[in-house]
């Protein structure tokens, strides 16, 4: 039997991959992980829980306290949340395209093995996040651009796949820091003014924990960026970017990392500021760190799901705390 303390020196281990020749084998490993883990949980709890549409409760990861702490509790995921990420991975799985037909919700629920209430949540939710869409009298199909072969392959993307989240800030960190540098060089004295009202937004609501306010002015403050890049294209491509972003964040990034939107808000105005001074480079190098902020939270959060598992083999009631 694998243990915690195994897992973990597994674990830390991942980082060297992703300079390597084996970097594609991050994924594989994460899914051998995961699936060691969810062996040391009490997996009649689990899915009886899910049936009744209860959720499960995760040990050890800590539900959103206000103000975006952490009270030290079990961190819950509701069934629906879960349910999301079963319906995803069975589009990736069967390869479906935009445009292809999903079976009805009580068809859904069988395959899925939860409820149809929790099964029609979860449908919701990825409707909401641009994955699905409900056709009412045509049934459930697979939402997205049929544009090309690229978009059907950015169909499959995984919110909450470690693998595919690192691409995305791979790509944003490309992206955005020759837009940033483009704005730092272009951007006209109203521009910036924009740029600064969506950083000073952004740190006003991240320091209240406002965390709808805050996607808000985030989504201002990247996007005014754009706009003083000059370049429609590059502007397209944020837009691109942000359209995936969330989908991560409404999956995985409940009540985000404690202290996380303050964080970002302050780097939001050191960006700003730089932006504002002309200072190209700095300006660039400062969006990449704030990228790198994110993939540490992300990473962060991955490492509580499966380590916290491994280490509670006894599992843990169903019902929120």
């Amino acid at each position: 039997m694998y243990q915690g303390a195994s897992l973990q020196w597994l674990w830390q281990r991942i980082p060297a991959f992703r300079t390597s020749a084996h970097y594609n084998s991050v994924s594989c490993l994460q899914g051998l992980l995961m699936s060691m883990c969810w062996w040391h949980t009490d997996r009649t709890n689990r899915s009886d829980s899910l049936c009744r549409g209860e959720g499960y409760l995760v040990p050890g990861i800590a539900k959103a306290a206000p103000g975006g702490g952490d009270d030290g509790a079990d961190r819950y995921r509701p069934g629906y949340e879960l349910v999301a990420e079963q319906l995803l991975n069975y589009i990736a799985e069967r390869n479906l395209r935009p445009g292809d037909r999903l079976p009805t919700e009580k068809g859904l629920a069988e395959v899925l093995g939860a409820t149809r209430n929790v099964t029609r949540e979860a449908v919701k939710v990825l409707a909401a996040i641009g994955r699905l869409s409900v056709r009412k009298g045509a049934g459930i199909f697979v939402a997205g651009s049929t544009g090309g072969p690229a978009d059907d392959q950015l169909a499959h993307f995984q919110p909450t796949n470690m693998e595919h989240v690192l691409m995305l800030l791979d790509y944003r960190r490309l992206i955005e820091s020759e837009t940033t540098r483009r704005a730092a060089t272009m951007a006209a004295p109203i521009e910036v003014r924009a740029i600064r009202a969506g950083a000073d937004s952004s740190l006003a609501a991240g320091r209240a924990a406002d965390a709808e306010a805050f996607a808000h002015a985030d989504a201002e403050f990247h996007d005014s960026i754009g706009v003083a890049a000059h370049n429609v294209f590059l502007r397209a491509s944020l837009a691109n970017i942000r359209r995936f972003a969330f989908q991560s964040d409404a999956l995985l990034f409940h009540g985000g990392v404690p202290g996380s939107l303050e964080v970002a808000g302050a780097q939001h105005l050191a960006i700003a500021e730089a932006i504002a001074a002309g200072e190209v480079d700095r300006a660039a190098e400062l969006m990449i760190a704030h990228i790198d902020t994110t993939q540490n939270q992300f990473e962060r959060k991955i490492r509580d799901r499966v380590f916290t598992l491994a280490d509670h083999p006894a599992g843990a009631s169903a019902m929120p705390q």
